[in-house]
């Protein structure tokens, strides 16, 4: 076994969460960043892009299981494509979703808020 550690910052997707009804009807910019640990034993013996985890795969299960539903919770839908992620994709051994939400409706000034969700494969 041979273990990578692969990331994807800022994937910027539009989404419908939130427990306002503004957020849900106006919808807002979000960012995702995944972290990843994957078994890649395979692709380094035969450097074939089927026999390793590819980005653009990914990217579009993680934007999909993020816009399946809409959340209230922002570290809800970081579950929700963590799962999603670990159900698709047999190699990976763990993730790590942060899902930032730039425009959260707070009473103060802020960058940037954001949630956490970690997951990793039962063995």
């Amino acid at each position: 076994m041979a273990i990578a550690e692969f990331r994807i910052s800022r994937l910027a997707l539009h989404g419908r969460h939130g427990a306002l009804e503004a957020e849900r009807s106006l919808g807002q910019r979000f960012f995702l960043d995944i972290e990843i640990t994957a078994d890649i034993g395979e692709a380094l013996a035969t450097d074939d892009v089927g026999d390793t985890l590819h980005y653009g795969q990914v990217i579009k299960a993680a934007a999909a299981a993020f816009n399946a539903r809409s959340f209230n919770l922002i570290e809800a839908a970081a579950g929700a494509v963590a799962d999603d992620l670990l159900a698709r994709f047999p190699a990976i051994l763990g993730v790590r979703i942060t899902v930032h939400k730039p425009s959260a409706p707070v009473a103060a000034i802020i960058d940037d808020l954001s949630a956490t969700v970690e997951r990793r494969r039962a063995r």
